[in-house]
């Protein structure tokens, strides 16, 4: 099909659903769609005020995608694009979102930004985490370094993890059981095994939570056509302690461990092999709150420490460890104008071993004496409301770093919304300057770092609109234009010697992206998003132009719920190294399309859930990333208990 005409028969059928539910409206029972955002200004304004589409998963959301990992739930969002998540379970992931890579897109927990700064991307690894210790997640794209700092140059993913329930003990069990094989398969052994429970409560001023969660997963080649399986293994525990003193303060403190063990196969002659990279996590974080007329003052201090070993025919070793102390001042002077004061710390360090030629033993590869950098930003925000639709939201960061110097960055984005007799209309546009820090690995690993480097500089242009009909359906079309300066790349200087190099020219990424949330009639909602995203060439591997998610969710009642989503990818540009010929080489995936179902039924009074999902249902065979395999149909079942 042509690409433009699959673009517009999206964005006909998402103005067709939306006419359809206006027509339709009578019978619609009032309900909000994601009316509260927090991502944008740090304060809880409603959408219609925030001057950003924005993307919020609910729990009641996260309900309905249960046995799927974070980076798949995260990979449905208008824009976004996790390239790994439909391969074998311990596959590398790679983010792309509007054009940019992993080390433009900052991931943040409960308000923390979390890296790992042993990356070569200093990105964080979305294998950490289990999906079922998350509330909620926001997803806020385009250019934010002015609330969030460094990498947040493409989107900001702040996710929210479950906090304790009100009752003074609450148990949750959830297990899920499933098959994993490849679409030339047909055995659907069971190989997916996916388990957590979290106790927590409150007593009086004090609450708590414990969770712990566990998944292994086996059955798939790393590679396409092995023959044999490589394993993912993880286990997770979390830990939150809350304490409120008064209606003044309160403290909150956290502790927390993820690992995981992931077998993968020889890259470079795709064979099997034996490898094993191991990667283990631990986090401790504190914040306390307090509140005062009008404002509070909250503070996020963590701490969080990285190990990561690769068992291979190139073995080596990382640690990383990492400070981050971000405190900030909420003010709401009179509901139509608030603001924001802070100050973010950040102290990164690294080490690595490798084991040299003809040796047996490891080395130290790069010396944490060395690699380690301090970012001190003082930030300023301020939002204004006012009563007749003009919201503007704008904000400046000085970030100081202790390898490169000063930069500024900044950010202005003004909306206006006109209430119309079937809701409003709401017009924005913005323009937003960011920054990416080169990682530790990039300034200072001994054969190709570069303490040289500049940051790279995003400057992003959005201009977009959003329709909500009484609250029964949202539209929105955002264009968005992307332009990068001082691009980081590994470079060829000649003679086989590589380096980490700013690269002169800019670079630009645009493209559109569409969204509908519509509830037809009681009980059938929809919701589509679609993606066109045109980038330069140097920008373009494993970037689909077109990518469109459809999701219809039905209640056949209170307790049993269905939904039935179809996800498409375009044709996209992947590199390999062929052996033959000692070079990278360059081969185009073609598109292709996954169809999925769920459904649920909850019995004993809501405290038992059981739910099926059937994914891949046509058994699509496709390539996500050249010469790995992928996901065929699978099947898996499980239950949520709460008691």
């Amino acid at each position: 099909m042509n690409k433009t005409k699959l673009f517009c028969s999206i964005l006909g059928l998402g103005m067709f659903t939306i006419g359809s539910a206006q027509i339709k409206q009578d019978s619609v029972k009032v309900e909000k769609l994601d009316e509260v955002v927090l991502s944008d200004s740090r304060f809880a304004l409603k959408r219609e005020n925030s001057g950003k589409v924005i993307t919020k998963i609910t729990s009641q959301k996260l309900e309905k995608l249960q046995g799927q990992s974070v980076a798949e739930i995260i990979g449905r969002t208008v824009g976004v694009e996790i390239n790994g998540v439909r391969s074998n379970a311990g596959q590398n992931l790679s983010y792309f979102i509007r054009g940019g890579r992993n080390r433009q897109v900052l991931i943040m927990i409960d308000g923390v930004q979390v890296t790992d700064p042993s990356q070569i991307a200093n990105d964080y690894d979305l294998r950490f985490f289990n999906a079922d210790q998350i509330e909620s997640i926001e997803i806020l794209k385009g250019a934010s370094s002015t609330l969030y700092g460094t990498g947040a140059a493409t989107a900001v993913i702040n996710i929210k993890l479950k906090e304790a329930s009100k009752k003074a003990i609450n148990l949750n069990l959830r297990s899920t059981l499933g098959t994993n094989q490849s679409s030339d398969e047909n055995n659907y052994a069971l190989e997916d095994f996916r388990n957590s429970v979290s106790v927590n409560g409150s007593l009086g001023n004090f609450n708590y939570l414990v969770s712990f969660g566990q998944q292994y997963t086996d059955g798939l080649s790393a590679i396409d056509g092995g023959t044999e399986s490589d394993a993912f293994n993880s286990y997770n525990g979390n830990l939150k302690l809350g304490y409120k003193f008064n209606n003044t303060f309160k403290l909150n403190a956290y502790g927390s461990f993820d690992n995981y063990k992931a077998d993968f196969d020889d890259s470079f002659s795709m064979t099997d092999a034996d490898n094993v990279s191991l990667s283990k996590q631990y986090r401790l974080g504190l914040s306390p709150e307090i509140k005062y007329n009008k404002g509070s003052i909250i503070v996020n201090a963590a701490y969080n420490d990285v190990e990561r070993e690769i068992e291979s025919g190139f073995p080596s070793m990382f640690n990383a460890q990492s400070i981050v102390l971000d405190a900030y001042n909420r003010y709401n002077f009179n509901d139509k104008f608030y603001t924001v004061l802070g100050l973010n710390y950040q102290d990164n360090q690294m080490e690595s071993f490798t084991i040299p030629f003809g040796e047996t033993n490891f080395s130290q590869a790069i010396n944490p004496d060395n690699a380690q950098f301090t970012i001190t930003d003082p930030y300023a925000n301020v939002v204004y409301v006012s009563d007749f639709g003009l919201n503007v939201n704008a904000g400046l960061r000085l970030n100081n770093h202790s390898e490169y110097g000063s930069h500024l960055v900044y950010n202005l984005n003004p909306s206006y919304k006109f209430d119309v007799d079937f809701g409003y209309i709401k017009g924005l546009a913005s323009y937003s300057t960011a920054f990416i820090t080169p990682s530790l690995y990039q300034l200072f690993e001994p054969s190709y770092g570069n303490a040289d480097l500049k940051p790279e500089e995003n400057q992003t242009i959005e201009v977009g609109a959003e329709v909500s009909i009484k609250d029964k359906a949202t539209f929105s079309l955002v264009y968005f234009n992307r332009n990068e300066d001082n691009f980081i790349d590994f470079v060829d200087t000649g003679s086989f010697v590589y380096q980490y190099q700013n690269v002169s020219e800019s670079f630009t990424a645009s493209g559109l992206e569409f969204v509908t949330q519509a509830k037809i009639v009681e009980g059938l909602d929809v919701n589509l998003n679609a993606t066109y995203t045109s980038v330069d060439e140097d920008l373009s591997l494993r970037i689909p132009e077109i990518k469109a998610n459809a999701r219809i969710d039905y209640a056949f009642s209170k307790q049993t719920q269905m939904s039935l989503s179809y996800q498409y990818n375009d044709e996209r540009e992947d590199t390999f190294y062929n052996s033959s010929t000692f070079e990278n080489e360059i081969v185009t995936l073609e598109s292709y399309g996954l169809l999925d179902f769920y459904v649920s039924h909850s019995i004993l009074e809501d405290k038992l859930l059981l739910f099926a999902n059937v994914t891949n249902i046509l058994n699509e065979d496709y390539q996500e990333l050249f010469g790995f395999s992928t996901r065929g149909r699978g099947v898996n079942l499980g239950f949520n208990l709460k008691l």
